[in-house]
């Protein structure tokens, strides 16, 4: 079992504490540390009365275990009554449990206006007020943490409640706002319809299921949601009699109406089947307003087909895409001046020291050949996916590579004109994957450049279509990085102003500026644009490798892998292969590469220049008897020696249980990278040097001194993977099984 969750320091009020629920909230907070406002206002389940007997007696229980409280008798509606008896007792307000409340149950035919306003005013008025007055301490310390408790009434509706469901979920509400509005202050807020033993429930279901019923099972998961370490937020929980499960929204995939044809109640009738089926694969879990307007948003491409354009989706949802690559699509003029392209260098990391880029009157002033992606952007964003796709969410759209090809250097001033097209939309199961071309021409109608958005749709594959596509040559290339040592490598420090120079460029989404909208993309700040870091790494390989000549610079292909924040440092490594720069870029304070599979191609100027020596030849495959080459031939030689000492029976028992081949890539302390394997999968085992016989099932990298201390047991492996210094690839899991080879043969190192 985890470490005991502990609240020592934090000052808890909970409404309604005098009984059921609320008591046992705040009995199992008082034992855990927490100092406790203990509020009642002792009236019946009904709302008539009011003692301070019920409060009373719960602070005397908590005292009586050591712990601390004091009681409150305020209405929940004398909210700032309650939060004042927590700060001059205690000095501070870390978490709110509103848990007060009434029935009031009647027919909604017989109710009177008393009896629905009643049950707003203690469900919703109270928790309203008690947490107005909360709000501002929560904000000025950064931390706070609120349950709000429904009930299954308020969630599926109830014979003879009425007041009290449309309090309750009105509640939902409240809480799913306030976790939007309290991220950024590390506020969060959550909702428990919970199922227990209470003065309201115990008037309504028989003695044999309140038994079962113990609020003592319902506590453990407020505690959880309450806790500092807990981050949940805007979330629902059903909970009672040990079960515990988190409540979401669910939304057929519908049925879109063309919006330039008038629409009839005898048009709902014929889809009625279609907007109703959950059953079609085509549900969605809307999580925000934003999220829940989606489909509406992506409707607004849906026009009626006059005899222009081809039908790509074909009512049982399957895709035409050669009709889809016979779209076309409105092109857009880019008209631009010196000065933007001043300003898109400076959005990539340029300075005033870069006057070829910064300074219109410098000689040699041009853009940095990635700037051809921002006249064709507008273009791509244009492209109405909705009327290509079976079901497409904007939110479920992630930028997965980018090929931009020059076919001559952009002028620094001009205007340019960019036609989007479909390359190809290809059907990868669980999503799919759609190319965007895009053509830009000059003033005279000349080619300047074309590019490729590639990008990946979730939830919206399985139509029936290809799997692969075609090879169109630089654009599909792999571009794997060699694994020797990079012939250069650029490092370069985004600053936390990067995005919101660069979006001035043209990419205006907020995703990249407001930190309400990067929390709905699940970021705690807004990232930097997956474009930006590729103009970052062109720029690299622009001074390198083409003396800033626009002329040299082909086509550039990446791979986007990991997302940046504004700030992080960017290293650009780059390798040398014939006419090609091979190329990936990481974020050095994570250690992760954020683009891969990437490559620039040289022309003119640039090809005359020696390629580095470097890429003249591979480093050699070490032996295993290396000697002082490799330290850790000591270590696979030991391995060998004790696969071989053990009897053929023990050895086939040792391949059956392990299943797998390991090729280890290690590098030694003069740069010399060796290659060894271990091989427990097929026959009797085997141990040797260079390249696995047969494909390995695991690949590891790591340096030679640091496997030595792995193979000898000074080093923890666990601890190595975690800090970056052992990479595996492969079936990262079957590594695990490392240890039980190196513990039955540990080398005495």
């Amino acid at each position: 079992m985890a470490a005991n969750l502990r609240f020592d320091g934090r000052v808890v009020i909970v409404t309604g504490a005098g009984g059921g629920l609320g008591r046992s909230h705040a009995l199992a907070f008082g034992a855990r540390g927490a100092s406790v406002v203990v509020n009642d206002l002792g009236a019946s389940h009904t709302g008539e009365g009011a003692s301070s007997r019920a409060a009373d007696v719960v602070v005397e229980e908590i005292r009586a275990a050591g712990g601390k409280a004091v009681a409150n008798y305020d209405s929940v509606l004398d909210g700032d009554k309650i939060v004042e008896t927590a700060m001059k007792a205690f000095g501070r307000v870390d978490i709110v449990i509103n848990n007060a409340g009434i029935l009031k149950d009647v027919s909604f035919a017989r109710m009177t206006d008393q009896q629905w306003d009643l049950i707003f005013q203690v469900h919703v008025d109270g928790a309203y007020k008690v947490l107005k007055a909360a709000w501002p301490i929560f904000r000025k310390q950064k931390f706070g943490r609120i349950i709000n408790t429904t009930s299954a009434a308020g969630l599926y509706g109830n014979f003879g409640q009425a007041n009290y469901s449309a309090a309750k979920l009105a509640l939902v509400g409240l809480t799913q706002t306030l976790a939007l509005e309290g991220k950024k202050e590390n506020i969060t807020c959550n909702v428990i319809a919970p199922m227990a033993a209470s003065r309201m429930t115990e008037t309504v279901l028989p003695p044999d299921m309140l038994a079962s019923l113990k609020p003592e099972m319902v506590t453990p998961l407020v505690e959880y949601l309450c806790h500092e370490d807990t981050t949940e937020t805007g979330s629902i929980f059903e909970v009672g009699a040990g079960f515990v499960g988190k409540l979401r929204w669910e939304r057929t995939g519908g049925h879109g109406f063309p919006i330039n044809q008038d629409l009839f109640p005898e048009h709902i009738k014929e889809e009625w089947s279609k907007i109703t089926d959950f059953e079609d694969g085509r549900t969605t879990h809307p999580t925000s307003t934003g999220e829940s307007m989606e489909a509406i948003m992506a409707n607004f491409e849906n026009v009626a087909n006059g005899g222009a354009r081809p039908k790509v989706v074909s009512d049982d949802g399957k895709v035409d895409v050669e009709a889809a690559k016979t779209l076309k699509f409105e092109s857009d003029v880019f008209d631009y001046k010196e000065r933007d392209v001043i300003l898109y260098n400076l959005g990539i990391g340029a300075t005033r020291k870069d006057l070829d880029l910064v300074y219109e009157n410098s000689q040699e002033f041009c853009a940095v050949p990635t700037f051809g992606v921002i006249p064709s952007f507008t273009s791509m964003n244009a492209v109405p996916f909705g009327e290509i796709l079976p079901s497409f969410n904007p939110m479920m759209l992630l930028h997965g590579e980018q090929y931009l090809e020059i076919i001559k250097p952009f002028p620094t001033s001009g205007k340019l004109t960019s036609t989007p097209y479909i390359v190809d939309i290809l059907d990868k199961g669980k999503g799919c994957v759609t190319t965007v071309g895009v053509k830009t021409v000059d003033e005279n109608g000349e080619d300047v450049c074309i590019n490729e958005f590639t990008m990946f749709i979730r939830g919206a594959g399985n139509f029936g279509g290809k799997k692969e596509g075609a090879d169109r040559g630089a654009a599909t290339a792999a571009n794997v990085a060699p694994k020797r040592k990079p012939d250069h490598v650029i490092q370069e420090k985004t600053h936390e102003d990067q995005a919101a120079l660069y979006r001035l460029s043209g990419d205006w989404n907020p995703l990249h500026i407001d930190p309400d909208m990067a929390a709905v993309g699940g970021f705690d700040i807004p990232i930097l644009h997956g474009l930006c870091s590729f103009g970052i790494a062109g720029k690299h390989i622009f001074k390198t490798y083409c003396n800033n000549d626009p002329a040299s610079f082909k086509n550039i292909k990446v791979r986007f892998a990991k997302t940046v924040t504004p700030g992080e440092t960017l290293e650009t490594s780059m390798w040398r292969e014939g006419n090609k720069v091979l190329f990936q870029v990481r974020a050095v304070e994570r250690n992760e590469i954020i683009i891969s599979n990437a490559a620039v191609e040289l022309q003119g100027e640039a090809l005359k220049a020696a390629a580095p020596a470097a890429t003249t030849a591979a480093p050699a495959a070490a032996s295993a008897s290396a000697g002082g080459d490799f330290k850790s031939a000591a270590a696979f030689d030991q391995i060998k020696s004790g696969i071989e000492a053990m009897s053929s029976a023990d050895r086939q028992a040792q391949v059956k249980k392990i299943k797998a081949i390991f090729q280890f890539e290690l590098t030694n302390g003069a740069g010399k990278t060796g290659t060894f394997f271990v091989d427990l999968k097929n026959g009797e085992g085997a141990v040797g040097a260079g390249p696995a016989p047969k494909k390995a099932d695991v690949v590891i990298s790591t340096k030679d001194d640091v496997f030595v201390d792995l193979a000898s047991g000074k080093a923890n492996a666990q601890k190595l993977f975690m800090s970056g210094q052992i990479k595996v690839k492969g079936q990262v899991m079957l590594a695990t099984k490392l240890g039980d080879i190196l513990k039955s043969n540990k080398s005495k190192l």
